[in-house]
């Protein structure tokens, strides 16, 4: 069953812009890990690591559970189907453009040629 999650892209992006957030989602799609694993496998403080996790969270990237003293986190249910799409949408728009700028070039290259003196 495929988990509905309204794309907000703001937060999306917005979490993805940070290295350190896309190399805890690339730890994440491995194995599920705690906030202390986390901070240590990236050399930071858990205060540091807790705030990446928030912007994750907040994102829809990523989910926290808490049992005991651990807090372990996992993928969020959202996937970045709808930010993926949206990309994809504007690379097919700026092919075309391209595309386009490639006959222009090419016919003005001919006329450029076919007006030099022989």
């Amino acid at each position: 069953m495929v988990q509905f999650c309204p794309a907000d892209f703001d937060a999306s992006f917005g979490a993805l812009s940070d290295a350190t957030r896309r190399g805890i989602l690339e730890q994440l799609g491995r194995a599920d890990a705690s906030i202390s694993v986390l901070a240590e496998t990236f050399r930071m403080t858990l205060t540091g690591m807790k705030k990446h996790i928030g912007v994750l969270e907040r994102a829809g990237l990523v989910r926290t559970e808490k049992v005991g003293r651990v807090r372990t986190c996992k993928l969020g249910r959202c996937g970045l189907e709808q930010e993926a799409a949206w990309i994809e949408r504007h690379r097919q728009l700026w092919a075309a453009r391209f595309d386009q700028l490639e006959i222009v070039v090419e016919e003005m290259k001919r006329k450029e040629k076919a007006d030099e003196p022989k």
